[in-house]
């Protein structure tokens, strides 16, 4: 393990050692990544869906994508075809086609994503709606309230978007 504290040659990955993303939607905490532990031909993380919540169909251009679904149940688009899925099963999404995932269920959709290449999972991170939780933190409400900021940047802005603590909420010029 690396002692630079770049993550790199990191074998064993908690999750409170890397950041959440965090969407409407859900949450995601890559934890197989260049930047995690220096893995060069995959990245890997969970997924968690909340109730009723999903994301828009979308593709991974240079990477394919592996889906194992851990607990709860959803719906599932791959290209033209439409399943539910639940505990247990695996799904493969070959690079540049079209798929989203739905959570159907009443408790959190909880999915292993791996991408092969890696690369997908800074894409999310660079999206506005994104908001980067730092590691060590939980991802609560609150936490990512704090964060907010946009692609996937950690914010410096308190909740009301106040970032020099003058009262005012900020429009990115200085007061």
């Amino acid at each position: 393990m690396s002692d630079d504290g770049s993550g790199a040659g990191r074998r064993f990955v908690s999750p409170g050692d890397v950041d959440s993303q965090a969407f409407d939607w859900g949450v995601l905490k890559w934890m197989v990544t260049p930047g995690a532990n220096g893995s060069e031909r995959i990245s890997c993380g969970v997924v968690k869906l909340e109730p009723g919540k999903g994301h828009e169909r979308h593709t991974h251009p240079e990477s394919d994508e592996m889906l194992y679904v851990v607990r709860g149940e959803g719906e599932q688009e791959i290209a033209d075809e439409t399943r539910g899925v639940s505990a247990g099963d695996m799904l493969y999404v070959p690079r540049g086609v079209e798929h989203g995932t739905v959570n159907t269920g009443w408790e959190p959709l909880v999915l292993v994503a791996v991408y092969a290449p890696p690369g997908p999972e800074e894409v999310l991170a660079s999206l506005p709606e994104c908001t980067t939780v730092p590691a060590g933190e939980l991802p609560t409400p609150e936490a990512v309230a704090r964060h907010a900021g946009g692609a996937g940047e950690h914010a410096d802005a308190d909740a009301d978007g106040d970032a020099d603590g003058d009262g005012d909420a900020d429009a990115g010029g200085d007061d």
